[in-house]
């Protein structure tokens, strides 16, 4: 894919927010970055998630309000929207495709279901393979997630118990003196081993 003419990187650490470009949106080339509007109430709902080579911006959206908000330490540059160009159409189309998978999941009907599914797909777009499964980093809290689901925060915490008990994922803070699962461990103690049974029913 050929680039265009880009601008400067810029870094914003981690829980901070990417400030709106107008008619330009943000390339990621590193890092996590949670797409997020609420109610006047204050419920939030995550309308995207997005890492290395995705775009997010004000143009992409008619949410309001809308904000970018950094789950890790991100780096971005500044895209000028070209509809003429083949990078630009290959951005837009890699946005839509992420944004309809993460709309499948959290139509799953079942919630324990829905949070395995969600786990499985952000692990596919941004963990990495050991022999014994895929890794999940410590990328949302519990609350975080429960806003992705549409569920609570004390929920979410008694499925991803229940889902451990039923052997369905290991989460490493319950595992710090098992050497068994030694050769998965990453460097934080939050993140999730997901075994490679599950299948990924809605994205390649």
């Amino acid at each position: 894919m050929l680039h265009p003419q880009l601008s400067v990187l810029q870094t914003f650490d981690a829980r901070s927010a990417l400030p709106p470009l107008g008619d330009r949106v943000w390339l990621i080339e590193q890092g996590i970055v949670r797409a997020l509007t609420w109610t006047a109430e204050g419920q939030v709902t995550t309308v995207g998630i997005w890492g290395q080579g995705d775009i997010v911006g004000l143009p992409l959206t008619r949410l309001s309000p809308y904000r970018m908000e950094c789950l890790t330490q991100v780096t971005v540059t500044e895209v000028t929207v070209d509809t003429q160009t083949r990078f630009w159409r290959q951005l837009l189309l890699n946005h839509l495709c992420c944004s309809q998978e993460l709309f499948c999941v959290v139509q799953t009907p079942c919630l324990a279901e829905r949070l395995l599914q969600l786990l499985h797909w952000l692990a596919h777009r941004f963990g990495y393979q050991t022999p014994e499964g895929t890794v999940l980093p410590p990328l949302l809290t519990h609350k975080q997630l429960s806003e992705v689901l549409g569920s609570s925060r004390v929920t979410v915490t008694r499925l991803l118990n229940s889902l451990e008990q039923q052997g369905q994922l290991v989460r490493f803070r319950k595992r710090r003196g098992d050497n068994r699962h030694h050769g998965a461990m990453p460097g934080s103690s939050r993140a999730i081993l997901l075994s490679q049974r599950q299948p990924l029913s809605h994205w390649g």
